[in-house]
């Protein structure tokens, strides 16, 4: 079954998980940072005081994430997605029209939990449970949502900007997605709840932070969100320090939102034939190399490269994820387990600026904080290498 034939035979529940996908990214954290200067000078904060309201924010919204996203083991796919989509636009209304800061800060923590933390676990769970063969295709088909958001937001941000205020841009974004959602909940045939919630606490399933698996293989995952974050929440340090500019970098930026699209499409083409683990292997070879390359030559293809490497790596990322916690712990607790790797991954893009904002306020050049980054990347590919044998080893979900 190629991607025609996929698409023809389940266009419902892949086009749910792609419309989840692209809907994310009202709260990831590239569109949140396209309106960081206006959102601190309508709350008369400081970039330092932006900086670590959302550092807060996100770390929150992580806990909240581990929480309530295992629900989704037991709650409709359709019930889920309305209570997320009602929270995100009480989140856009919070945000855009509150006179008060922390109201706005409010809404901004409701954004983040529910477009980078709820909407994409409801893509990711979505796309692997449905699917028994052809898992690998169906998740890189939904998570094309994502990069067409991070190609397409952008410029239209840049060009709406000249003639609507940044408030009515959001409200006009979210008009554009309810279309579609209302048409999807109104007349797709949506999946009935997958299981029965708990009448007790369960100490049967998994319970992955008291595994040393997971730890062993979280810094592999978390490794790419955590380094793309700092680049870009440091994009003017980043091309200050590499003699590039941001015009090149946002250019670079859109360059990354289409080279996640191979990134996805062949991930799952190649997840389907070769699986997860041996991907898991290889997957973050072309950011690597773009980070050495950037760290001891500079210039505007650095930028280019790191962009482009990070996206590859990126498109391929969430598909890998979910391919390997499904050999580890099975498709009936992947909400359970992929609620914690989703908090953990939130959690990584709020101390990851934090972290960063610390190493540069100390004097710390950006290409040894390239570097830095680079070793990290390779010593939690090193770290996971006995988790990645131990998954080779299960048997196929």
């Amino acid at each position: 079954m190629g991607y025609r034939t996929l698409l023809r035979d389940h266009r419902s529940v892949l086009s749910i998980a792609f419309l989840a996908m692209f809907s994310s990214s009202l709260g990831q954290s590239f569109f949140v940072g396209l309106f960081q200067a206006p959102l601190a000078d309508h709350w008369q904060f400081s970039a330092g005081q932006f900086g670590t309201a959302y550092t807060v924010v996100t770390l929150v919204s992580g806990f909240v994430m581990l929480y309530y996203g295992p629900s989704i083991d037991w709650i409709s796919p359709r019930r889920f997605a309305i209570t997320v989509l009602f929270a995100l636009v009480t989140g856009v209304a919070l945000l855009t029209l509150s006179p008060w800061w922390w109201l706005g800060v409010l809404g901004l923590g409701l954004v983040r939990l529910c477009g980078q933390g709820m909407l994409t676990h409801l893509g990711n769970t979505l796309a692997a449970r449905e699917f028994t063969t052809q898992r690998g295709r169906a998740m890189g088909l939904a998570s094309l949502g994502i990069p067409l958001g991070e190609a397409l937001l952008p410029p239209l941000v840049a060009a709406t900007l000249l003639w609507l205020s940044w408030q009515s841009f959001w409200w006009l974004l979210c008009a554009l997605l309810a279309l579609p959602w209302l048409w999807l909940l109104q007349r797709a045939p949506w999946s009935n709840a997958p299981g029965q919630k708990p009448q007790k606490r369960d100490t049967t399933g998994p319970r992955p932070f008291y595994e040393p698996r997971f730890w062993a293989l979280l810094p592999l995952l978390m490794s790419l969100p955590i380094t793309m974050t700092g680049l870009f929440i440091y994009q003017a340090q980043l091309t200050d320090a590499l003699d590039s500019s941001l015009s090149v970098y946002a250019l670079a930026l859109t360059g990354m939102g289409v080279a996640k699209l191979p990134g996805a499409l062949l991930g799952g083409r190649w997840i389907d034939k070769i699986g997860p683990v041996r991907l898991a292997r290889v997957y973050l070879i072309p950011y690597a190399a773009a980070m050495l390359f950037a760290t001891l030559a500079g210039g505007n293809a650095s930028v280019w490269a790191l962009m482009v490497g990070g996206g590859l790596a990126m498109g391929a990322q969430e598909l890998i994820a979910s391919g390997l916690l499904i050999k580890l712990w099975g498709i009936e607790h992947l909400g359970r387990v992929r609620s914690a790797l989703s908090a953990a991954m939130v959690f990584s893009t709020g101390i990851a600026p934090a972290a960063i904002g610390l190493a540069l306020s100390a004097g710390m050049a950006f290409p040894a904080i390239l570097a830095t980054m680079l070793a990290f990347i390779v010593a939690a590919w090193c770290l996971a290498q006995r988790v990645l044998q131990i998954a080779n080893q299960a048997a196929s979900p």
